[in-house]
């Protein structure tokens, strides 16, 4: 998703790939017994492949637009605010004006991006104002609208509210792993995340089981009102380890891990 951040080929695999990640256009990586050998057979590799580019097009598509970054005043930065680990806050707020606080911002929100709330037409616009400058939240509050429209919603098996059917849990959890920033300055940054997670549709029925993937998510970031927002954002697969020989879980056991254990909205 993001406009003018230069090799869009690099960004987006040249697929206009997205991520909420689920993984593929349409099924990703199927759960089944025993064991997954290290190296995935062609027929997961392309499933996989194509789930991740349905929805890194959707992102591609909605960070489309004006680019411009420009620094703000300093202002006072706000108290931090709790976080729990059951994610009821999608963003933390109040990051330090400095470059560990430009990445502990882009971690929280590339969390926040990835997410299955996202999907969530309620939820996507509370996020997109909390993370986003102040004068690119209607340009992509509308983007991300037409991105994640009802027909691309009922390709991942959602409902027009972005929820699983029945019997059915979907999980879009990001988990950075490292942080790093590019380029700084008093009021801009840019920060690249390091990501893995977990993608995909819990259930029995299921036509989209929940795979693990990496990225690289890239945001710059502009200093406003005593805080760290997104200016735009972007990016790209890997760097990604070799495939452990893991035993594969069910998709009862996946759905259980999903409810049972929050996911988390501050790092660094």
């Amino acid at each position: 998703m993001s406009p003018g951040d230069g090799n869009d080929d690099d960004l987006y695999g040249g697929t206009g790939q997205t991520r909420t990640r689920l993984p593929e256009g349409g099924p990703g990586d199927g759960y089944g017994d025993g064991r997954r050998p290290a190296r995935s057979s062609s027929r997961s590799l392309i499933t996989v492949v194509g789930v991740v580019v349905l929805l890194i097009a959707a992102i591609a598509f909605a960070n489309r637009g004006d680019e411009s970054s420009s620094g703000s005043g300093d202002g006072k930065k706000p108290g931090a605010s709790a976080t729990a680990p059951t994610g009821t806050k999608a963003v933390a707020s109040g990051f330090a004006h400095d470059k560990q606080g430009a990445q502990s911002a882009a971690a929280n929100y590339a969390v926040a991006l990835v997410s299955a709330d996202i999907l969530k037409p309620d939820r996507r616009t509370e996020i997109v104002r909390q993370l986003f400058v102040a004068d690119k939240v209607a340009g992509l509050e509308a983007k991300f609208d037409k991105a994640y429209s009802t027909d691309f919603l009922s390709r991942l098996g959602l409902d027009t509210n972005g929820n699983a059917p029945a019997g059915q849990t979907y999980v879009s959890r990001t988990v950075p792993v490292g942080t790093k920033t590019t380029a700084y300055s008093d009021g801009t940054a840019t920060a690249e995340v390091w990501c893995t997670g977990a993608f995909g549709t819990a259930g029995e029925s299921t036509k989209n089981p929940v795979t693990n993937d990496w990225f690289t998510m890239t945001l710059k970031l502009r200093w406003t009102d005593g805080d760290w927002k997104v200016e735009s954002f972007s990016q790209k697969d890997g760097p990604s380890p070799v495939n452990g020989d893991n035993k594969i879980s069910s998709a009862d056991e996946i759905a259980k891990a999903v409810e049972q254990y929050g996911g988390f909205t501050y790092a660094r």
